[in-house]
C-alpha cells in the first residue's frame, strides 16, 4: 500500500534537501511518495511550520515527525 507524505520545507534550507535526500533513497525500498510543500507560500503554514522545518506528514492519519529524523526513524514512522 502507497504511503503518501507531505515534506514541509522552504528553499535554500540544508536540512529539508537532507530530508528529501533520504526520502529519495527510502523510495527505492518503499512504495511512498511525497509532495514538497513550501511553507513561505502559505501565512499559517509559516507560522506552524517555521521553526520546526523539515517535518514530514503521514496522509492516512495526519501524524507528523519533525527534524531531527534518520532513515531509521521514517522507517518507523512510514510503518506505524
Amino acid at each position: 500500500m502507497r504511503i503518501n507524505l507531505n515534506l514541509y520545507s522552504t528553499s535554500h534550507c540544508h536540512l529539508c534537501e537532507q530530508a528529501e535526500a533520504l526520502l529519495v533513497t527510502l523510495s527505492k525500498q518503499y512504495d511512498i511518495g511525497w509532495v514538497l510543500i513550501e511553507i513561505t507560500d502559505d501565512a499559517k503554514l509559516l507560522e506552524n511550520y517555521g521553526q520546526k522545518i523539515p517535518v514530514l506528514k503521514r496522509l492516512n492519519d495526519q501524524s507528523e515527525m519533525e527534524w531531527p529524523f534518520t532513515i531509521s526513524d521514517i522507517k518507523r514512522f512510514i510503518a506505524s
